[in-house]
């Protein structure tokens, strides 16, 4: 079977939503496999590994990044990404996907290259196929 997607990464520290939005990319058959971080360390210090021997990284194409979480919120982790300018980013597509409705959200979220958009939660499967399926190449 052929998936839109072959790697997504969920980086969320919301258990149900997270479950929520595995069960969709399963069902609609999204992505052949999934990433998933609690929050922004956790993802940050997987992209540092991986991009330490980029021959054998492992490159999500889709990132899903909420912005309020422990540790480091997704501000700080597209900061941080920034500041280490990882090239083989460029080869993923980062949507925020946050609870957030506060407009200076949406205009921050244009202040960073690597951010192709950003959607409120909760987020349709359709908007989800839809993501999905615009990164097929």
């Amino acid at each position: 079977m052929k998936y839109p997607v072959e790697i997504a990464c969920i980086i969320d520290d919301d258990d149900m939503y997270i479950t929520l939005l595995t069960k969709v990319i399963d069902l609609k058959k999204l992505a052949k496999n999934l990433l998933i971080f609690k929050n922004g360390q956790e993802a940050l210090d997987y992209f540092i590994k991986v991009f330490q021997n980029i021959e054998e990284a492992v490159i999500p194409e889709v990132i899903l990044l909420d912005l309020n979480m422990p540790i480091m919120n997704g501000w700080e982790l597209l900061n941080k990404l920034a500041e280490y300018n990882f090239p083989a980013l460029k080869k993923s597509t980062i949507y925020i996907v946050s609870s957030s409705i506060n407009p200076i959200d949406l205009e921050r979220s244009k202040e960073f290259n690597l951010v192709h958009d950003f959607i409120i939660k909760p987020i349709s499967p359709s908007e989800l196929t839809t993501i999905f399926e615009v990164n097929v190449a």
